[in-house]
């Protein structure tokens, strides 16, 4: 190789190290600032429904964090209200009279356009008590939750159906899924044993949209999902 062509070669390496190394600052640049706008979302959105939601702490209603995924808000409905008989997945009275004022303000607030793109979706999660074998506890969690989605489904329809602007069902029906969880997680009493009563409950669950779902939605798109009962 001629010094002309080695020179060239080692120029073209040295462009081609160069870009990498741009292109990869700017890689570690976009992803701190994708961090940063979904913990700003996280925190934007416990905000606005811990004010939203205020008039159900007196029942018991609280939002928090996810200890476990710092994308998840946990909406914890007291379990006297979903307090479903054993193995037994009807909404008591009391359970269908608090999503019909639950449900609407939930949904409004993380169907709002300034929300909608950075909530990716909604789990709503049932719980079943320790008695049984577990094929049938996670049966009936699974039809808890899912009793909840289709009762919330109803109400928003009801509330588009009297002149709501905004399609609520519909914007929720985008986002919400039903899980049962078996007795996977009890609620434990004071002494630390297994509350039954208190164990059969649902757990709503809203996530915000992460890394890889924004870089998927970048590279192909993403399309509105139906409601999902996840077995």
């Amino acid at each position: 190789m001629s010094g002309g062509d080695s020179s060239l070669a080692s120029s073209l390496t040295d462009l081609m190290t160069s870009l990498a190394v741009i292109f990869i600052l700017l890689l570690v640049a976009s992803l701190n600032n994708i961090h940063q706008e979904q913990e700003t979302a996280v925190n934007s959105l416990q905000v606005i429904l811990d004010k939203v939601l205020a008039d159900f702490r007196r029942v018991g209603v609280e939002v928090r964090r996810d200890p476990k995924d710092p994308l998840v808000l946990f909406v914890i409905v007291p379990e006297n209200l979903f307090n479903f008989a054993f193995d037994k997945a009807d909404i008591p009275l009391e359970g269908v009279q608090f999503l019909q004022q639950f449900a609407p303000k939930l949904v409004r607030q993380i169907c709002k356009d300034q929300l909608r793109e950075k909530v990716a979706s909604v789990l709503v999660e049932g719980h079943a008590d320790p008695i049984g074998p577990y094929k049938a506890k996670l049966d009936v969690s699974q039809r808890r939750a899912s009793s909840v989605v289709v009762k919330s489904v109803e109400i928003l329809q009801s509330h588009q159906a009297a002149g709501a602007s905004v399609d609520l069902s519909g914007c929720f029906g985008g986002l919400v899924s039903a899980s049962g969880r078996g007795d996977a997680e009890p609620v434990l009493n004071s002494e630390g044993k297994k509350d039954h009563d208190a164990s059969r409950r649902v757990i709503f669950k809203i996530r915000i949209r992460s890394f890889e779902q924004k870089f998927a939605d970048i590279l192909g798109g993403s399309s509105p999902t139906a409601i999902r009962v996840d077995r």
